[in-house]
């Protein structure tokens, strides 16, 4: 099978996304998640940009042992001289050099002309290859570039030494039909030697991954891409959704260095690190990516999963798919539910019940459990759950974090208190005190409902308790209070 290499700059060109940067230790982190996750090229920073990424890129260069280190750079002798001083403890390394090659580029951003571009492209791939053997040269807004001279480009700086040459479409404008022709005719067109071609789209369009993938289908065989498609404006091209369409499509005889186990952990390890939530119905990755509330969609995959879904989720890293209950929910759903809940019901009887769940479900967002068992004519702990009787939480700066909570569990009362790393740290500890079970927040999300400073914060939070995930929610002006609510709705579903 052809090899594809995997290219990712979530540390250089994801990390370019307001609020989204990362201190030195955390971009180690992320470094060696990717390592592990088994992508091919780190692009590790631009350490010509500030004291913190040149750090950044030396650090990781010690870190990561056998991804090959890449340090972005302008077609500038000094951005090159930094890099590849930046890159002096990495075990393989790789300076990323490149400059506009577009008219839009070379008119309005450079003032220059076409013949001195190819003259500036060339000294920097020649300037680069003193320092190490594998430059990759990037032609930025390729996609806007006409192929006759792109393809010149290309030539002059293979010719130069450049092992790998990127052909971004920088602003997302191609269409893959259009993006699959400009790799096609630089393949038919330029003489490769040992070079390789490699895409770098954008999602302005949203068409990213499907431009990617015309790339490769043409005959790049590298792909730049980032954990949940993280990226300035739009985004990148989405790893997650590159790896799983090659290993999907077995007939394109093209594999990944991927461990694909390992896409769900990262992607939320990025998620969290860089305070970018990812979207529910995001591919592969989003929370609602192998979830089922259709009831046409419920009933195939409760016969066959192949029915409805292309991947596995535990090729992904997730442990299973998740029948979500609705009014759109067909019986084979809520018969499904009852059999877990340990309740077996005749036709008549599921007939019945689904009436009544129909009914409950157009004026219920969330049918729990504890609604389907009501609804089966089952005792519930409806009136023995854990509630939250009062929380008085001390913080600030210079002092110690402290929360005090009462919990009512089954009528009786309890209290505990706790010092954490801030409030919500504090309240939760405290509330574990009380609960005595082994829980890992696994998500915490917040999400402001209006604006304001007295507004409503909506907190979701996920809960793993004994390898099952279970789901939180609550909104409240006082978000500590909406944390511990959300905290304690999780953990009412698995308390008997």
């Amino acid at each position: 099978m052809d090899k594809l290499f995997i290219f990712d700059t979530t540390l250089r060109d994801g990390e370019q996304v307001p609020g989204c940067q990362l201190n030195t230790i955390e971009k180690i982190q992320v470094a060696k998640a990717l390592e592990t996750l088994g992508v091919d090229v780190i692009e590790a920073g631009f350490p010509i940009s500030s004291p913190g990424d040149f750090n950044s890129v030396v650090e990781i260069s010690k870190a990561v042992t056998w991804p090959t280190i890449c340090a972005l750079t302008r077609a500038v002798e000094k951005d090159i001289d930094v890099a590849a001083d930046a890159l002096k403890y990495a075990k393989r390394k790789r300076i990323h050099t490149g400059i506009g090659t577009s008219d839009y580029h070379i008119k309005h951003k450079f003032n220059s002309t076409r013949e001195e571009i190819i003259e500036r492209a060339v000294a920097a791939v020649k300037y680069a290859k003193r320092y190490m053997e594998d430059v990759e040269f990037y032609a930025e807004d390729a996609g806007r570039t006409d192929n006759e001279y792109l393809a010149r480009v290309v030539q002059a700086v293979i010719n130069a030494g450049a092992t790998v040459v990127n052909i971004p479409d920088t602003t997302g404008y191609c269409l893959p039909t259009e993006y699959g022709a400009k790799i096609k005719y630089l393949i038919d067109h330029v003489e490769m030697k040992e070079a390789i071609l490699s895409t770098h789209c954008h999602q302005d369009l949203g068409m990213a991954t499907a431009n990617s993938i015309m790339g490769v289908l043409s005959g790049a065989r590298q792909v730049e891409v980032t954990i949940n498609g993280i990226g300035e404006r739009a985004g990148n091209t989405s790893l997650e959704e590159v790896v799983m369409a090659i290993k999907s499509h077995k007939e394109l005889e093209i594999d990944t260095n991927i461990n694909t186990q390992k896409i769900y952990p990262t992607s939320r390890m990025i998620s969290s690190l860089m305070n970018m939530p990812v979207q529910p119905n995001k591919a592969i990755v989003g929370r609602n990516a192998f979830a089922h509330s259709s009831g046409i969609h419920q009933d195939g995959v409760l016969k066959n999963l192949s029915t409805y879904e292309i991947i596995n989720p535990k090729d992904v890293g997730i442990d299973d798919n998740a029948i979500v209950l609705t009014a759109r929910s067909g019986r084979a759903a809520l018969k499904n539910r009852l059999s877990i809940l340990g309740i077996e019901v005749d036709d008549e009887k599921l007939s019945e019940i689904y009436q009544q769940f129909l009914e409950l479900a157009d004026r219920k967002k969330d049918i729990t459990d504890e609604d389907v068992l009501i609804l089966a004519g089952k005792e519930t702990n409806k009136m023995h759950r854990i509630r939250l009787d009062y929380l008085q939480v001390t913080s600030g700066l210079g002092i110690r974090n402290v929360a005090i909570v009462g919990l009512d569990i089954a009528g009786e009362k309890f209290e505990a208190s706790a010092t954490g790393n801030g409030p919500v740290d504090a309240a939760i500890k405290a509330v574990k005190q009380i609960i005595h079970r082994q829980t890992t927040i696994q998500e915490f999300l917040i999400q402001a409902i209006n604006k304001g400073s007295d507004d409503t914060g909506k907190v979701h939070m996920q809960v793993e308790h004994e390898g099952i995930n279970y789901y939180g929610f609550s909104a409240n002006t006082d978000i500590v209070a909406a944390a511990v609510e959300a905290f304690i709705n999780a953990v009412n579903k698995f308390v008997k």
